[in-house]
């Protein structure tokens, strides 16, 4: 006797599949715009922005999500020290509104984590929600001795280790690490071509 098999699930014709790849340079303005949709005007006030500012990215660790050429999703992870420990910081995560059913920021966060692991890097650290992100294994057991550079709220700081131990006695600020964006300085003017002087 053969045995039943689950049928196979279809989409339904309005969800279009969704790509992750690296972050590209012409993914810039519409990042910038949905993380503008999802958190708001005062995003570059949060906390966890102090980790990020005039810092790059991990390398590699910039992803985004796409579905017919748009933009639907975007993480990256940050370098830091942890408590004297290294580590990444995750964030921001960001979904379009019309795409969150379709599990995009949940493939994100999985790829992202597969990359840093892949790379060795040993924990993970982010500021979000317990019972989302624990299913990624992330949990405040080791992060209760660690404070942001700001207000937060304690039970929102998580961590996963990548590396067994990799945050064991993590105790104190976390601190941005890793290469600094070039300063912009002021635009230089251009010299005026000279004439060739005729005697």
């Amino acid at each position: 006797m053969t045995a039943l098999r689950k049928p196979l699930v279809a989409l339904t014709p309005n969800a279009a599949p969704f790509a992750i790849r690296g972050e590209r340079t012409s993914d810039v303005a519409a990042r910038e715009a949905l993380l503008d949709a999802c958190f708001g005007a005062n995003r570059h006030a949060r906390t966890c922005q102090r980790l990020r500012d005039g810092r790059r990215p991990a390398e590699g660790l910039s992803l985004s999500a796409a579905t017919r050429g748009r933009l639907v999703g975007t993480v990256r992870l940050w370098p830091v020290i942890a408590g004297g420990k290294p580590a990444l910081v995750l964030g921001p995560l960001a979904v379009d509104p019309d795409s969150r059913t379709l599990g995009v920021g949940a493939a994100l966060v999985a790829r992202a984590l597969d990359l840093a692991r892949q790379r060795g890097h040993g924990a993970v650290i982010l500021l979000g929600d317990a019972p989302y992100y624990a299913r990624f294994g992330f949990s405040s057991a080791k992060t209760a001795e660690l404070s942001l550079p700001g207000p937060f709220e304690r039970d929102r700081l998580l961590g996963l280790e990548l590396r067994e131990g990799a945050l064991d006695g993590a105790r104190g600020m976390i601190v941005p690490t890793g290469p600094s964006w070039p300063k912009a300085g002021p635009a230089r003017p251009r010299k005026a071509l000279l004439a060739p002087r005729v005697a």
